[in-house]
């Protein structure tokens, strides 16, 4: 069951393509141009080229006022309904990202950036920018919307138990500026309020470290079983082996006994963040 690909490339969807396309549709039967309706859906023409484009994924609010702006007589609030969620993301973290929106417990560990359910959209955006090869603005468009609606996470599943070890290395690369890192600091610290998220800073100086093979992602489901995840430059790999998985339960569970408890780990943020 365990899979990986050569493509990491988001998929156009011909759903947010034909939303888009209803959107302009009552637009121009309104008789508006973009520049005109945007501020009255207190979105920004960006934003809104975007969403008529089929580029990005409309938020509940934008369909809301849409359709009583447009006077669309429920067809906005119906399509939005058919809409796929998926694009954006690369094809071979897809069926990760499934098991995500069931997990019961999640266990995250990173080394090279911070987990994309824990950035902001500044520091996202400056993690794909700094893509090789270059991605195209719309790509960097769809691939920030699939990060946005993954992050609902979070706060949508309240009896998820999230665990996050993230190296202190990547505060102090300073992704994106100082100003985006400390808003990326800001942004932990309310994270690490929520109840059901736990954050853990792996300091600079570890002298024993369980993670030194690289990043890696667990996950429990309703029905009790794990599942693990690995991710290298340009493929997934979902791990479904029960020896395979013991083994990182294992590594995961001393890198939690290794990192400073969640409440020192607030203390170390709010130490960076002092720095910037």
């Amino acid at each position: 069951m365990a899979g990986s690909a050569g493509n990491n490339e988001p998929e156009s969807s011909d759903s947010h393509k034909a939303f888009g396309a209803i959107v302009k549709v009552f637009r121009e039967r309104a008789g508006l141009t973009q520049e005109e309706l945007a501020p009255l859906l207190q979105y920004s023409v960006q934003t809104l080229a975007s969403i008529e484009q089929g580029r990005r994924f409309p938020q509940t609010e934008f369909v809301e006022r849409a359709e009583e702006v447009l006077d669309a007589f429920g067809v906005l609030r119906a399509a939005a309904r058919h809409l796929a969620r998926r694009p954006g993301l690369a094809a071979w973290f897809r069926q990760w990202a499934g098991l995500e929106e069931q997990a019961i417990s999640l266990n995250t560990y990173e080394c090279r950036v911070v987990p994309g359910l824990l950035q902001t959209e500044a520091y996202a955006r400056a993690v794909f920018q700094s893509r090789v090869p270059l991605l195209a603005d719309q790509q960097i468009e769809a691939q920030l919307t699939a990060r946005q609606e993954r992050q609902r996470l979070l706060r949508d599943r309240p009896n998820t138990a999230f665990s996050f070890i993230v190296e202190e290395a990547l505060f102090l690369r300073r992704t994106g500026g100082a100003e985006v890192t400390r808003q990326l600091v800001e942004h932990l610290l309310e994270c690490a309020e929520l109840r059901n998220v736990e954050i853990q800073i792996m300091p600079l100086r570890q002298e024993n470290h369980a993670g030194l093979e690289g990043p890696m992602r667990l996950l429990e489901t309703p029905d009790h079983q794990w599942f693990g995840y690995t991710e290298g430059q340009r493929s997934g790999h979902l791990i479904c082996d029960r020896k395979d998985v013991s083994v990182l339960q294992m590594r995961y569970a001393k890198l939690r006994s290794q990192a400073p408890t969640p409440e020192d780990s607030v203390s170390l943020l709010k130490q960076i963040r002092g720095a910037l």
